[in-house]
């Protein structure tokens, strides 16, 4: 198939065409210079040098592939995490970029759209499992995410096919999971919630693995995790990975009170269940917690 995907030059998206071509797809990724053009030739794929948010050149751009795959996101790390302003991008990527390429993908007659989204938009579960039917909580941080989610589905109808991807937590060989190393080190705090409440974290290949896996996929909204952890249990791996003598260390009530609702949103127990993407196509993630963390680690070092 001939695939197009927005973010192909993102964590996810270089992991993602790199799976993508070498399942034998032709893929055209989007490329805002010509540093990221030649990224995605050593890929193996083509560079289409266009704007997300022109219209008309995405059309342009879209024209003659069977799937548009959107994984274009600018998701801040570290401390801006914490400032709303730092999020104003990724927001509009999610909101009007994720619109203009849904009509470019139907009014391009493209036959699949896959979509990214994040498991964060889910209601703290506690102990219970999470499937795609579990109680929402709309938060500021996340709602762009849900926002996405019905553009895409406003692309399927009895011909067309609509795939959106709610991710748990990416970690690896991402930015944030090296910032947090960095703070592990340093004795600096960098969990927020119960110990005993659950995480469900993704590799970037694991993730990748599971866009290509959307190919085959029913229209629908589908969870896709690893294996969750308690997060006592994802603290202890963080302290590993790092290299220092016991676990990573929670926020305390102080700190947490001052990020008010974000805290909130960035703790809740998350035990997401993938059963229903794994029924649907066959994919589980294969990366245990401990090996998820050597990319970063190894970067570090």
């Amino acid at each position: 198939m001939r695939v197009f995907v927005a973010g192909a030059t993102g964590v996810l998206g270089t992991a993602a065409v790199r799976r993508l071509v070498s399942s034998g797809h032709e893929v055209t990724g989007i490329a805002r210079s010509q540093e990221k053009s030649r990224i995605l030739y050593t890929l193996g794929a083509e560079s289409a040098r266009v704007d997300l948010f022109d219209a008309a050149a995405m059309r342009a751009a879209i024209e003659g592939h069977d799937v548009v795959c959107n994984l274009a996101t600018h998701i801040p790390a570290g401390p801006a995490m914490m400032r709303t302003s730092a999020w104003r991008e990724n927001d509009r990527i999610r909101t009007e970029g994720s619109a203009i390429l849904a009509k470019a993908a139907a009014d391009c007659g493209a036959l699949r759209l896959i979509q990214e989204a994040v498991s964060l938009v889910y209601a703290d579960g506690g102990q219970d499992w999470i499937a795609e039917r579990s109680p929402l909580a709309v938060h500021p941080l996340t709602v762009s995410s849900l926002t996405a989610a019905d553009n895409a589905m406003g692309f399927a109808d009895q011909y067309r096919f609509a795939v959106v991807l709610r991710f748990g937590m990416f970690y690896g060989a991402d930015s944030l999971t090296r910032w947090q190393l960095e703070r592990v080190r340093r004795g600096k705090p960098v969990l927020s919630g119960d110990p005993d409440g659950y995480v469900s974290p993704i590799t970037i290949e694991d993730a990748a693995a599971a866009v290509v896996a959307a190919l085959a996929a029913p229209t629908g909204i589908y969870n896709v995790a690893g294996q969750p952890a308690h997060r006592a249990q994802w603290a202890r791996a963080l302290g590993t990975a790092a290299g220092v003598d016991g676990s990573a260390k929670f926020l305390p009530s102080l700190t947490r009170r001052l990020l008010g609702s974000r805290a909130e949103v960035l703790g809740r127990s998350l035990r997401i269940s993938s059963d229903a993407f794994h029924t649907a196509t066959g994919w589980r993630a294969r990366t245990e917690l401990a090996e998820g963390f050597a990319p970063a680690a190894k970067a570090a070092r």
